[in-house]
């Protein structure tokens, strides 16, 4: 059954982000052999005492709306849970907010919280319904479970366009949400024009007026800047308050095009748990990326090092050929180089006809099985230094044994 108070959008840009946030984590916790669970556990830990410390300050300072503790406010919020069909309610808080114009939900083990600033609760003095907007809209959330979805999402939350949309769609959802819980979407836009334009001059503020300037966001900077921001214009979401079908003008195809190239870093990066899962993601995907990186060029060091000696072990085969099985005193001796083009230094030894190859990812060993073949047959060796996985095909890693000549 459609739910009326979900905004379309939330729902199939909530489901496109669950589903590519689990294969990321999936795929973190696979290519790290499960490292990022490791992450994961001390992200936790951080989160929760530093989490605590807000919740302990809220309920030891904040005030706890009650029947006994500011009725008129407690009502409200329990009639808006009631709208809302929340049968369950959270603790809600009055929090001395220093001006600030807001309210928000929060959640810790388990238990959910809403808190109105108390300058909001002020503005809307001549407007009580207007506070009625505020606790549906963080209600929103919590009915949403957008307290609890950001984990699972937070390795594609960070994609240009894609995280800036789902947050956006979210705030539409939030405003339904808080525009049913007012007697009138006017009384609900009232309460919106509060955060435009103060705790005083929304009374004097024309809403129709004011919705029509959202057709100023649809040039470039604006749309871009909206593109690659968790939260829609305030001109746009008077709009669809007022009338959730109401058409919003369309945005700069050039502004969608550079903001493509712009990640989001904005509610996953809000507050000390958006902090730790960016964090984490960066620390995780160091964890496979720069091992990978290093194992790579390693690779290829030793794949160039092993090429590149070719020439010169043939031409040590032939002056051994031709000289009646001596070997050359040296290399300079057979006119050959000890440095190779990729810096590579090559060594020799006379008496076993040794080649080896020193990188900077460790040594290659060139060792005749027998020197009474012929043709010669060699054997590489890679010393312990370089990796298994770094050797050049046809190498082993092994210490080589001295040949009887």
């Amino acid at each position: 059954m459609k739910d009326e108070l979900v905004y379309p959008r939330e729902v199939s840009l909530g489901a496109i982000t669950l589903v590519l946030g689990l294969i990321g984590w999936l795929l973190l916790v696979v290519l790290t052999v499960g490292i990022a669970l490791v992450y994961l556990l001390f992200g936790f830990l951080f989160y929760l005492f530093a989490h605590s410390a807000f919740i302990s300050w809220l309920r030891g300072n904040a005030v706890l709306l009650s029947q006994a503790q500011l009725p008129d406010l407690r009502e409200r919020f329990e009639a808006c849970c009631r709208r809302l069909g929340m049968e369950e309610m959270p603790e809600a808080y009055l929090m001395q907010g220093g001006g600030t114009l807001n309210a928000f939900a929060t959640r810790f083990l388990g238990r959910n919280y809403v808190v109105l600033l108390s300058d909001i609760v002020d503005a809307m003095e001549e407007h009580p319904d207007g506070v009625n907007f505020y606790f549906g809209h963080e209600l929103g959330h919590i009915r949403r479970h957008h307290l609890t979805g950001n984990l699972l999402r937070a390795p594609v939350l960070w994609l240009p366009l894609l995280g800036a949309a789902y947050s956006r769609a979210r705030e539409y959802t939030c405003d339904r949400h808080g525009r049913a819980c007012c007697d009138s979407p006017e009384s609900a836009a009232r309460a919106v024009a509060a955060l435009a334009a103060g705790a005083r001059r929304w009374r004097q503020m024309d809403l129709p007026a004011y919705a029509g300037q959202a057709a100023l966001t649809s040039g470039f900077w604006m749309s871009f800047h909206e593109l690659t921001n968790g939260y829609p214009w305030l001109t746009k979401r008077t709009v669809r308050v007022l009338d959730p079908a109401a058409p919003v003008p369309r945005r700069s195809a050039f502004a969608w095009l550079l903001a493509l190239f712009v990640p989001y870093a904005g509610r996953a990066g809000r507050g000390v748990g958006g902090l730790i899962v960016i964090a984490a993601i960066i620390g995780i995907l160091a964890a496979v990326a720069i091992p990978a990186f290093k194992d790579y060029e390693a690779r290829a060091a030793l794949a160039s090092a092993h090429a590149g000696s070719e020439p010169v072990r043939q031409a040590r085969d032939n002056w051994y050929q031709q000289h009646d099985r001596e070997a050359p005193g040296s290399l300079q001796e057979a006119g050959l180089p000890d440095t190779l083009p990729d810096g590579s230094r090559l060594g020799f030894d006379p008496t076993e006809m040794v080649l080896t190859v020193e990188t900077r990812h460790g040594e290659l060993v060139f060792v005749p099985e027998n020197l009474a073949d012929t043709p010669l047959v060699w054997r590489c060796f890679g010393d312990r230094k370089v990796g298994k996985a770094a050797l050049p095909e046809g190498c082993l890693l092994a210490e080589p044994e001295p040949q009887a000549r």
